[in-house]
């Protein structure tokens, strides 16, 4: 697969590097390339970034980096089978066990919520440092929720990381995911409050809290640029003599838009 020659490999993470340097110097250089690409395109592009990870697979097979790499391409393209192995790969060859909470998603992935919540309890999550543990809370409540326990995944995410008022990487996720629960539980006041909190969080977008708070404040956007509803919008303008306002997006509230 082509790669921009200013795609050097230079930019890759300094551990990778240094795990490449068992490798002959032009293979390296060939596998950090493609690694490279991988990181740049696994969120825009998974399924490109799933094949440059092939090509770095096919070359360096025997190195950890990779094979985690490609198990997190196989991952973001839903191929949770070939993710599952990749990362049982690289754990074996690092013996780390950071990876314990994705290999578990990958279980609820399969269909296979029981195991991931019998990975909950294993040794390995008492071993995850902070961002781990709260992601290993994440996937066994997701799991919960697989399997049809709203309540008891709702009393998952219940924990010191969400009482906390502190605000970490993984923490607008957190809140996020309290909230949908009580939501998916019919409890739209806590919901709302949940969401709040998420997006107060969310200084990077990486949650749609404010879509969800809009809806369930009732707001809904609608493109006023939007061709499908022009010949609409001029018959009815004809026959009401209303002008109609230019602009952007509007925000029309539902319960308005209902009494008219």
């Amino acid at each position: 697969m082509p790669i921009p020659p200013e795609v050097t490999g230079e930019e890759i993470d300094p551990d990778v590097r240094q795990e490449l340097m068992s490798l002959p110097k032009g293979l390296a250089e060939d596998v950090s390339r493609n690694l490279v690409m991988v990181a740049q395109l696994i969120d825009e592009d998974p399924e490109k970034a799933y094949g440059y990870s092939r090509v770095a697979l096919r070359l360096a097979s025997r190195v950890a980096a990779v094979r985690e790499a490609a198990g997190f391409a196989a991952y973001a393209t839903q191929k949770y089978s070939e993710a599952l192995a990749e990362f049982r790969a690289a754990r074996r060859m690092s013996g780390g066990v950071e990876l314990w909470p994705v290999m578990a998603d990958c279980e609820r992935g399969l269909g296979r919520p029981e195991r991931a919540l019998a990975m909950a309890g294993e040794p390995e999550v008492q071993k995850l440092d902070k961002a781990g543990q709260v992601e290993m809370r994440l996937v066994a409540a997701g799991a919960r929720r697989d399997m049809g326990q709203l309540d008891a995944a709702i009393v998952t995410l219940q924990s010191p990381e969400l009482a906390s008022g502190a605000v970490h990487p993984w923490t607008a996720r957190l809140r996020y995911a309290y909230a949908d629960a009580l939501l998916a539980a019919g409890r739209e006041q806590e919901a709302r409050d949940w969401f709040g909190k998420a997006l107060e969080a969310d200084k990077d977008g990486a949650t749609d809290a404010s879509d969800r708070l809009a809806e369930l404040d009732g707001i809904e956007f609608v493109d006023a640029f939007d061709d499908s509803d022009d010949d609409s919008d001029d018959d009815s303008d004809e026959d009401s003599g209303e002008e109609t306002d230019g602009g952007g997006d509007v925000a029309l509230d539902r319960e308005d838009r209902d009494k008219g």
